[in-house]
């Protein structure tokens, strides 16, 4: 019997491709859960920024929205920085559910990464 997926892999060249073996993001079961993002240019407003554009690149290929999150996990370097990293992230996320966590290193360096669980627009 052979294993079948049950899910699809989305990506699209209007985000970072993954940096290890991982997808962008997978759909499943009316969910799009999109592997985390980071900015890599400025401070953590810069770099805010750019994780949550990417974040919209890969749910708008994969038939979502920002307006569809509903969960969010924010990871930061430093979290001195998360008032500065919340006045950029209320500009695009209508409050979904959140987890922020400081953490000791990201990927490149980064201040920030954001990952997020989102609706299909189908849905």
């Amino acid at each position: 019997m052979k294993n079948q997926k049950k899910y699809r892999v989305v990506k699209t060249c209007k985000a970072p491709k993954a940096l290890g073996p991982y997808s962008q993001a997978v759909i499943a079961g009316g969910f799009i859960f999109c592997s985390g993002q980071i900015g890599i240019k400025g401070y953590i407003a810069e770099q805010t920024k750019q994780a949550i554009e990417n974040l919209e690149n890969i749910l708008i290929g994969g038939d979502s929205g920002l307006d569809h999150i509903v969960k969010t996990e924010v990871y930061l370097k430093d979290m001195n920085d998360f008032e500065k990293m919340n006045e950029v992230y209320s500009k695009y996320l209508l409050n979904p559910a959140r987890v922020t966590v400081e953490v000791s290193k990201l990927p490149k360096d980064a201040l920030v990464e954001i990952s997020c669980i989102a609706l299909l627009k189908k849905n």
